[in-house]
């Protein structure tokens, strides 16, 4: 049989198992026009199910998300379920509004009940931080939320979570691949047609409940914001949050305040990426906020913008690692010690619970400064909720790609309603004082020294390059980057300390200043990534500007540095 054959072959094969006429449609058109090129490149291997779940592009054919892919992982962690004594177990499902995820969702529940599971839906598509809530509300066994996040349009994603609110890792990842890899036709797999239940808003009603509860009781409530959802499905919670919790209501970007899977203003739907917030901005000159505040596609993530004189339309984004540190500054503010441990200071388990601040290797380093100068604990983990949120005693955690958990009673992944809402607390908190969020970060600074960050990030089409670059930097470490010394560089895929493997490098640079790298493949999109930061000490508020301006030259000099050793 040649090549093409056995191309066509494996699409006809598809063919006869997909219930969807969409894709049915797409790769009949593919197989009519014999293009083995294009079958080739979506009968290449399948997506695989990692600590990411699933996520690629829709499409027909096994390297895309589709039903039958869906179908197929849900069958498995249906059986990865029963195997762990879960049979009769429920399941709770979310789904975001990204092209098929109502139908996604509905398999998923499909296969649920006719594995013998109780299967719930969540009543329409909404944040991902409410189906997180969901299973620990509900004493479910395991989550599924179906989304792609802050993805391109065109993608599709499968997150897992399993009963204790958390998303998976490892074992549990290869344990629930191994037994998709073992699903046999879908034909065979029962798929009732109802026997699931789809919630009301109950669930949504006790989230809400929990997200005016991360705020003082008598805080003030005076910060006026713009808020984007992006197109997705953050803005009617956001404004029954913001109304509960009694701030004025948001001034909303009209233009992507609606969910719409096509994403029609922005070429990514991430607020980190150019041009994404040029509306949002836009509409900041217009109604004059104290901030605005944007959520991705499924409003697990939030972020912020200030009024800056400097900045180019005289706004200015904060990085997620300014974001984060504010956050534990407020947190230290508003007294975590005391309210954490149940007052007072002494052992024990009820005094030690929830005294931990998290965040990942990636991240800056100011948070564990400022959780030290508090008595608290502090873990840096991999990068990823599914690390952050396992810290032992939480409290609060945040990772650099705007993630931020506030409350891991409620929600133990990452949550940008309850972020949003603890930011305009601090600024309605700051507002009363006559000072602002960038005052804050000056006066962090000057406490703890400038931590400065920046990111150097490859897209590539071939992940070929990546790997690339990765062998060159591991076969010829770097010995210094923008003049300082690398005083230690480890490779993370040996493992570190308290750290599981990961494929990953990391940095120690000593001189006139300390720094930190780290380089490691993206887990959901195709980028190499490398994380930047460096620490100028700072005198006091008058030698700011200067610390800022060497902080710039540095990481500018590390970002050419490493690109030439990395081949990028």
């Amino acid at each position: 049989m040649t090549v093409a054959q056995d191309l066509i072959a494996q699409a006809r094969a598809w063919l006869a198992e997909d219930p969807d006429a969409e894709t049915r449609d797409e790769l009949g058109r593919l197989v009519d026009a014999g293009d083995t090129a294009e079958l080739g490149a979506r009968f290449a291997g399948t997506l695989q199910f990692g600590t990411a779940g699933l996520r690629g592009e829709l499409g027909a054919g096994p390297m895309r998300m589709n039903r039958v892919t869906v179908i197929r992982a849900a069958a498995g962690l249906a059986a990865y379920l029963k195997a762990r004594g879960h049979a009769g177990g429920l399941v709770v499902i979310g789904y975001d509004a990204r092209h098929k995820s109502a139908d996604f969702a509905r398999d998923t529940a499909a296969v649920m009940t006719g594995a013998g599971l109780r299967a719930a839906l969540l009543p329409r598509p909404l944040p991902t931080p409410v189906l997180a809530f969901a299973i620990r509300h509900l004493g479910a066994v395991a989550g599924v939320e179906v989304t792609a996040s802050h993805n391109p349009p065109r993608d599709n994603g499968y997150k897992v979570y399993l009963g204790d609110g958390a998303q998976i890792v490892p074992p549990a990842d290869a344990g629930i691949a191994a037994e998709i890899a073992a699903v046999g036709s879908i034909l065979d797999l029962p798929r009732p047609e109802s026997g699931w239940e789809t919630l009301g808003d109950e669930v949504l009603e006790s989230y809400l409940e929990r997200t005016d509860a991360v705020l003082s009781p008598h805080s003030p409530r005076t910060a006026r914001v713009v808020h984007t959802a992006l197109h997705g499905v953050g803005t009617d919670v956001v404004l029954a949050a913001w109304e509960r919790a009694g701030f004025p209501a948001p001034v909303l970007v009209g233009e992507q305040a609606e969910p719409d899977p096509d994403f029609p203003t922005v070429a990514f739907p991430n607020p980190e990426e150019p041009g994404a917030m040029d509306l949002a901005f836009a509409k900041a000159r217009e109604a004059g906020p104290d901030i605005v505040i944007a959520n991705d596609p499924d409003a697990d993530r939030c972020a912020v913008a200030v009024p800056d004189d400097t900045a180019d339309g005289g706004w200015r984004m904060l990085r997620g690692d300014e974001v984060g540190v504010l956050l534990g500054a407020h947190l230290v503010r508003k007294g975590v010690p005391a309210d954490a441990s149940g007052g007072g200071s002494g052992s024990g388990s009820a005094e030690e619970a929830n005294r931990t601040f998290a965040t990942s290797i990636v991240s800056s380093s100011l948070l564990g400064r400022i959780a030290e100068a508090a008595g608290l604990g502090y873990e840096e983990t991999l990068t990823g909720f599914k690390w952050i949120s396992r810290a032992e005693g939480l409290r609060y955690g945040y990772e650099e790609a705007l993630g931020y958990c506030v409350d891991p009673d409620g929600v133990r992944d990452k949550d940008g309603i309850t972020a949003a809402l603890l930011v305009a607390e601090l600024a309605s908190e700051l507002k009363a004082e006559g000072r602002t969020l960038t005052d804050l970060l000056d006066d962090l600074a000057v406490a703890h020294g400038l931590h400065a960050t920046d990111q150097l990030s490859v897209r590539v089409e071939d992940l070929g390059v990546i790997a690339e670059a990765m062998r060159r930097l591991r076969d010829k470490p770097p010995a210094a980057l923008a003049g300082l010394r690398v005083a230690s560089a480890e490779d993370l895929s040996e493992g570190s300390g308290a750290l599981p493997p990961t494929d990953g490098l990391r940095y120690r640079l000593e001189g006139e200043y300390d720094a930190r790298v780290i380089v490691r493949p993206s887990g959901t999109e195709p980028k190499l990534k490398c994380y930047l930061e460096v620490v100028v000490p700072v005198a006091g508020p008058s030698g700011l500007p200067a610390a800022r301006a060497r902080a710039a030259e540095v990481l500018a000099a590390v970002k050419r540095d490493l690109a030439e050793a990395a081949g990028i």
